[in-house]
């Protein structure tokens, strides 16, 4: 333990944001860099529990107080040896993840936690600045052949992994460049995309091939990988967006929040956009759902210069603080006031939205909408809700983007081609602890078969995908298991 009273002493501190004037006219990320006391202090605020909750509240079992305490200590090796051993991707965890290990810290019983997020993001980032991430290709190869489709989170994971095992690993990507949700998905001021880069020209060095604009299911078929390929791993994520069927929904100015979100990650890296452009530029903005997704697009419309941001959620505002029905180390479902909101936005709860409404033209011009109550059950979770009487009313809006969620992978195509078993929310059934399919050399990992969840759930799928089909080629595994991890340390 690096200071026997530092959760005492030293109180919680995040590194300085730019000021939002000048982030909003910026695509690059705006966190800065602790000092090297300010480190030394936030790594010394871990208690070094007996039991530490912290390793089970993140997906991936990081071994958190172990390198929280080489990083008092100023041991970086040791530190990113410790980090990279459960994590394959600290750089992006360490940006964009929402922390559940913070949730479950015990020091954030009575106090603020541990800055779990921000110590993983410096530690991975000096281990690059040292030297000491560097390829490392398997000294012998396996002779067998594994595809692994998308390139998400879940799909690099997967593909570093068997790598690691000596398989021969190539990731399809029908985008033009690989990254999935993290290229397309995330805005640039959140994870700048020379990050991507950067891990995947590491991952080509070590052997692995990818394969970009390639669509598994329409550019080749799908028998094709089971006949040329040893194993499958399924990553390509849940694509299908949450629509808003309501009277109007053909109007001009109605997208999905993926559509807009891509369309500017396309921009910013100078990439071409072929489709008609989406802008929030000059115009009065809704952005419909309140999540992760939503926020990115309050952000992004504002960095396009949008006249107004307006957020809705038809669910009733969360508590500021845990309550009795979300007591620690649960994740809490508590007020979440991201850096996007800082920049500017009216957030509303308990909104319905029930019409779009267009011009003569057939361009959107407002949303009519009312305001609803809703009953919960014993637990404070939501049952059911009804409209406020008399609160209805219309809401100007010529941009709307659509941020509620996503139902399923995409079936057309490569799902139906292979004619994969699919469970009854629609997403590749793959039994519990093998990963594998309903055909025994496909397997499925992340959002594709977990549903619309974190990037660090995305890695821990992979890595633990990655470890099955290791043993169904090759009866053992070297490959670490979380459960494994965890337990020894």
């Amino acid at each position: 333990m690096g200071k026997v009273t530092g959760f005492k002493e030293f109180d919680r501190e995040l590194p300085i944001k730019l000021p939002v004037v000048e982030r909003i006219n910026s695509y690059h990320e705006f966190v800065g860099k602790y000092s090297a006391p300010e480190l030394n202090h936030q790594a010394a605020r871990c208690m070094n529990c007996g039991i530490p909750f912290c390793h089970s509240g993140c997906p991936l079992g990081n071994i958190i107080p172990e390198f929280n305490d080489a990083v008092y200590k100023e041991q970086w090796e040791e530190a990113y040896n410790i980090l990279s051993s459960t994590n394959n991707f600290p750089e992006f965890t360490g940006r964009i993840c929402p922390a559940p290990c913070e949730s479950a810290c015990v020091l954030g019983i009575n106090r603020p936690p541990v800055a779990i997020e921000e110590i993983e993001k410096h530690i991975i980032e000096i281990a690059y600045s040292k030297g000491y991430v560097k390829a490392a290709a398997p000294l012998l190869r396996s002779g067998k052949t594994v595809a692994v489709i998308g390139s998400g989170p879940a799909g690099l994971a997967t593909a570093a992994q068997l790598n690691k095992a000596g398989h021969s690993v190539t990731v399809f990507e029908r985008d033009d460049v690989p990254g999935g949700l993290l290229r397309y998905g995330i805005p640039d001021f959140k994870l700048e995309k020379w990050v991507i880069e950067r891990r995947v020209q590491l991952m080509q060095e070590e052997g692995i091939v990818f394969q970009c604009g390639v669509e598994i299911g329409k550019d080749m078929p799908a028998a094709t990988l089971l006949r040329d390929f040893d194993a499958v791993v399924l990553a390509g994520g849940s694509t299908i967006p949450r629509d808003l069927n309501i009277p109007g929904r053909e109007l001009k100015g109605i997208h999905f929040a993926m559509d807009f979100l891509k369309q500017q990650n396309k921009r910013v890296g100078e990439r071409e956009v072929s489709q008609e452009p989406i802008l929030a530029t000059g115009q009065d903005v809704v952005v419909i759902g309140g999540g992760d997704t939503g926020s990115d697009c309050v952000g992004t419309s504002n960095r396009q210069k949008a006249a107004s941001v307006r957020q809705f959620e038809v669910m009733f505002q969360p508590p500021k603080e845990r309550t009795q029905h979300m007591p620690w180390p649960l994740f809490p479902m508590v007020l979440k006031t991201t850096s996007s909101h800082e920049e500017g936005c009216e957030r509303f709860w308990g909104v319905n939205t029930k019409a779009f409404i267009g011009d003569e033209d057939g361009n959107l011009k407002a949303l009519r909408v009312a305001d609803v109550s809703w009953e919960t059950d014993l637990m404070g979770r939501p049952s059911k809700f009804s409209e406020v009487e008399g609160s209805e009313r219309e809401i100007p809006c010529q941009r709307v983007f659509l941020a509620m969620g996503f139902l399923h992978p995409q079936r057309q195509g490569l799902l139906e081609q292979l004619g994969v078993e699919l469970d009854e929310r629609g997403n590749v059934k793959a039994r519990e602890g093998s990963f594998q399919t309903s055909i025994q050399k496909v397997f499925a990992a992340g959002d594709m078969r977990r549903g619309q969840s974190l990037v660090v759930w995305a890695i821990s799928e992979g890595r633990e995908a990655a470890r099955r089909v290791d043993l169904f080629l090759t009866g053992k595994t070297a490959l670490p298991s979380k459960d494994a991890v965890s337990m020894f340390a």
